[in-house]
């Protein structure tokens, strides 16, 4: 709905305020100035005092391209299945911001329930996801997320997820033995990002790092195809330094 501006009126300086909310909580992956001005009638000289005024209240944040996304305080004015979509929409624009950071495809993941969850992937075109070519469910002792995820499991949770999910040979490296899978886990560091090299599918290396928001066991993951293996290290070590606005994102 566009308007004319009447800056004169505190009336109606709160309808704009109204207008530019709707128009930014419309577009998840964010919007920028010129868009809202179209959308809502406003003149960008207007606009710019008035999205001032909205971030520094916290009620839109603006991401590192320039575009404008809905903030902390206007998801906490909302509940129910609209403020879950919100927050998944925030979430999901972290995950593609770090995807471009890292360049590779980017996973966000949950021990939910005695299962591998997949829960969030950012990737395109030049960062294609990995084939899940077997069930990650399935697969948690050959894949990054999975023995991230494990690492995070007293011995009693690991033994019972093993217990329904064999330990199938996926590749010629993938760990088979309990014992020595135990052992690595038990030895893994949680500054460490864990490494999947061909484990779970030829042609793909991954890391991991944990991701604890409450109680739940979580990671952040990447993969690169092998030609790119080379990366691995350095994507690592970032994907492990921009975690923590993944973090803030699920603690909201």
């Amino acid at each position: 709905m566009a308007l004319k501006p009447e800056p004169t009126a505190p009336f109606h300086s709160v309808q704009y305020a109204l207008r530019v909310l709707e128009s930014v909580s419309k577009h998840g992956n964010g919007v920028t100035d010129a868009q809202i001005s179209r959308e809502t009638g406003l003149p960008t000289g207007h606009l710019a005092s008035l999205l001032l005024t909205l971030r520094r209240e916290g009620y839109v944040e603006q991401v590192s391209d320039g575009a404008y996304v809905i903030g902390a305080s206007l998801l906490l004015l909302d509940s129910g299945a609209t403020r879950r979509r919100a927050l998944e929409d925030r979430l999901q624009l972290t995950l593609s911001e770090l995807r471009d950071s890292v360049g590779a495809a980017v996973y966000l993941s949950r021990y939910v329930d005695g299962e591998v969850s997949v829960t969030q992937v950012a990737d395109g075109p030049l960062t294609p996801a990995v084939n899940e070519w077997v069930d990650f469910r399935a697969s948690a002792h050959a894949s990054a997320v999975g023995k991230c995820l494990l690492a995070q499991l007293d011995h009693d949770g690991r033994r019972d997820h093993i217990s329904r999910h064999r330990t199938a040979r996926l590749t010629s490296r993938t760990i088979t033995d309990e014992k020595i899978l135990f052992s690595q886990l038990d030895a893994q560091a949680a500054t460490v990002p864990v490494l999947d090299l061909q484990e779970y599918a030829v042609g793909t290396v991954c890391a991991a790092v944990p991701l604890t928001a409450g109680s739940a066991a979580g990671c952040l993951a990447l993969s690169l195809p092998i030609e790119d293996a080379h990366r691995l290290r350095s994507a690592a070590e970032t994907l492990s330094r921009r975690a923590a606005p993944v973090l803030l994102s699920l603690a909201l």
